[in-house]
Formats: structure tokens, sequence, C-alpha cells
């Protein structure tokens, strides 16, 4: 997230306008906000299992911030098809791997006991099925022998950060054509 936010000055097509988080813990809204970025919480334990009541509490800060573009990063909830659908075409997510390899969790760990030889990390549009719409970047790095989970992280990290600000700026001038580091 700050990677997106830091990217946004200048000539940059687009503006943050707004950071919000599932957990009002995460230390992602001090920091946006110490860049003058507004910030929201929601969170999502005060709904227990009712995604379509957490979901309309997120969507009062977001629809108020009236953003064009969302942009998920780090935000481990699943959101509902009603969600998606009102910002079909405008929702972007990182993932850590190379889809459509290892959608959903544990990738680095899936990666390593595949043996794979290389890893990295996915920009792809948000659709209802959970990290299977259209890739809009990928970057890859290699799996070196020796490496943990932990190792194999800090390396796809590095390229995340490379990555999704290199996607936004691209996607927010209309240009859809993948991003490839």
């Amino acid at each position: 997230m700050l990677a997106l936010v830091r990217d946004m000055v200048g000539d940059h097509p687009a503006r943050a306008v707004l950071v919000a988080s599932n957990d009002p813990e995460a230390a992602g809204l001090a920091r946006a906000a110490a860049l003058g970025v507004p910030v929201a919480a929601v969170d999502h334990r005060a709904f227990g299992k009712d995604r379509a009541a957490f979901e309309a509490a997120l969507l009062e800060p977001v629809l108020a911030a009236q953003p064009d573009i969302l942009c998920l990063a780090g935000f481990m909830r699943v959101l509902t098809p009603a969600f998606v659908a009102r910002f079909e075409g405008r929702m972007l997510n990182i993932h850590p791997s190379l889809l459509p390899k290892y959608p959903g969790l544990h990738t680095h760990a899936r990666a390593l006991a595949a043996g794979d030889a290389e890893a990295g990390c996915t920009v792809h549009e948000v659709t209802p099925v959970l990290d299977a719409g259209p890739v809009l970047g990928q970057a890859r790095v290699p799996v070196l022998a020796g490496d943990s989970e932990a190792d194999l992280a800090a390396r796809v990290l590095v390229q995340e950060h490379r990555l999704y600000p290199a996607v936004l700026r691209r996607f927010a001038s209309g240009d859809r054509t993948p991003v490839y580091l």
C-alpha cells in the first residue's frame, strides 16, 4: 500500500483518496495518515460471519471517498460477488504467486513444496472468483537452493513494491496491457 501511495505523486494519473482496512490495528493506517491520506477502519470481527453487513459498513467510507479505482493490498478478506460487481473493472489486487499457480493462501510454501524454479507475484483485476481475474502484471524471482518461506516471501515482496505501482500507473491511464518485470 505504501509503495502505491508514495508513487502517486507528480504526473501520476491517480491519487490516493482513502486507505481502508478491516483491521483497526493495521500499521498501514498510521503510515497512510502520516502521508496525508484519509484512513478508515472497519473491523470485520464485529460482524461475525455476516459478510454482507461488514461490506455494507466498509462501503460507507469507500463510497464517501469516491474512488475511481480500488487497490487491494494485504486485504485478507474474501469479498462477496455483490461487492465485487459494484466495482467491476475498477478493482485490482496483488497476489504473491504467478497466477494461475497457487491461488489462495500459503503460496510460498506451495511453490517450495512443488520444487518450482521460480516464484513471483501477480497484479490482477478482481472478479468474483478468488484470484482468477485478468492478469495485469507479473514479476518473477528465482527460487534459490535452501530458501525458506520467509526468504522467498522477502524477495517476492521487493518485486510486489515494483510491480503494483507500475501496473496502477498504466491501468489509471486506461491501458490494461500487462506489465512484466
